[in-house]
């Protein structure tokens, strides 16, 4: 980084510290989006006339009202930014070291409204891991076979009267997933369709009842990068969602 990008950089967190702190808004994810995009310009390099490299990790820095804020969207704000890293990067024509992560930080240090971005070009593939949101609350799936049920013995347990004891079996061997309905009374549906048994694909929903399952690919944030994340064409990659899948609104994401 330059000297002129580190003055730029003073003012900016000055300026903003200074807007914030008059209009207490909060950080919005567009603009998260937009700081994303600026630090891949920032910091691209070019290595030869047809090779320009450029960060691939992002480490957004966020108040701790924003962080909790924006944090309950769960994993899907993050997938949404590394969709937006990856447009932005196609279509500059940069080339990334690795895949590239987003992951959003608490930083006690900033004011509601203010975030900053470290950007850092990290060699290797991410690694991922399979979870199983319900409620809201993120349940890791470990290799070999979990029971999703009203049983105490369900290794992930729900509480929905429309619910069989041991209601659907999740397999996972370390690479890809299947969803298997073990014969049910009132079944299991994958976007309003029933099923014996599905693949388990990044933000497929599953319905038992009035209970939603979502399986996600969530980055590790410790440890060696080292599996990529399976079907990965199906992942979302600037905010469409798909039939049955919740997410940030298309028209949120228009345009950036």
């Amino acid at each position: 980084m330059g000297i002129l990008d580190s003055v730029e950089r003073g003012l900016e967190r000055a300026v903003n510290g200074a807007f914030a702190r008059t209009f207490r808004s909060g950080v919005q994810p567009v603009e998260i989006a937009s700081g994303l995009k600026r630090e891949l310009e920032i910091g691209s390099v070019i290595v030869d006339r047809d090779r320009v490299l450029a960060p691939n990790r992002f480490v957004v820095r966020l108040s701790a009202a924003d962080a909790s804020r924006l944090k309950s969207l769960g994993g899907t704000l993050e997938r949404e930014l590394i969709g937006v890293v990856n447009k932005h990067a196609k279509r500059q024509g940069y080339q990334l070291l690795g895949e590239a992560d987003v992951e959003l930080r608490v930083d006690t240090s900033l004011t509601t409204g203010v975030l900053q971005i470290d950007a850092t070009q990290v060699e290797g593939r991410v690694a991922w891991t399979p979870m199983i949101e319900v409620d809201g609350i993120q349940h890791e799936l470990h290799r070999g076979t979990t029971v999703v049920g009203r049983g105490s013995d369900a290794g992930i347990r729900i509480t929905d009267t429309a619910a069989s004891r041991q209601h659907l079996q999740l397999i996972w061997d370390g690479q890809s997933g299947i969803a298997r309905d073990l014969g049910s009374t009132n079944g299991s549906k994958i976007n309003g369709q029933r099923f014996r048994e599905a693949a388990l694909n990044p933000d497929t929903v599953i319905t038992i009842g009035q209970t939603t399952l979502r399986f996600l690919l969530v980055p590790a944030r410790s440890g060696a990068r080292q599996a990529s994340p399976p079907q990965a064409s199906e992942r979302s990659g600037s905010g469409g969602a798909r039939p049955g899948q919740t997410g940030i609104e298309q028209d949120f994401w228009r345009g950036l």
